[in-house]
């Protein structure tokens, strides 16, 4: 009879071990994320100069310093790096319907602030058709 009792107190000790050890594992894990929020989850949020934006210019208030990107309004400051077609620019050299990309912060009252903007095709690059080799000029008749 001590045979078969302590067989059973072996088996019931390794149940238990196999039923505990899963929630032990899932504890750990717990403890080693990090808990999520808005600002961790959010694309972009890594990245050196803040969250990406990109689309067309709608409006432009040289006034209010203010840039509208589709239904975004992100304000411009002295701080804000601004480039159009890779060269150094200002606000006052964006044009309604073009494209622009570049970086902002969002401040705890939800203002949206851009630290990078570039105006002009992506990368800098200049549109297709001037691009043309020189002597592709005047050979069409």
């Amino acid at each position: 009879m001590t045979t078969k009792y302590m067989t059973r107190i072996t088996l019931l000790g390794l149940t238990a071990a196999l039923v505990c050890l899963p929630a032990a594992t899932r504890a750990q894990d717990a403890k080693n994320k990090p808990p999520a929020s808005s600002e961790q989850t959010e694309p972009g949020k890594a990245r050196k100069h803040g969250v990406p934006f990109n689309g067309k210019v709608a409006a432009v208030d040289a006034k209010a310093m203010t840039l509208t990107v589709g239904t975004m309004v992100i304000h411009v400051t002295t701080d804000t790096k601004i480039t159009k077609d890779g060269q150094p620019a200002t606000l006052a050299d964006a044009v309604v319907g073009e494209k622009v990309g570049g970086a902002y912060q969002k401040a705890d009252d939800g203002k949206l602030t851009a630290t990078v903007v570039h105006f002009g095709p992506k990368g800098g690059d200049m549109p297709d058709k001037e691009h043309k080799h020189p002597s592709d000029a005047g050979d069409k008749k």
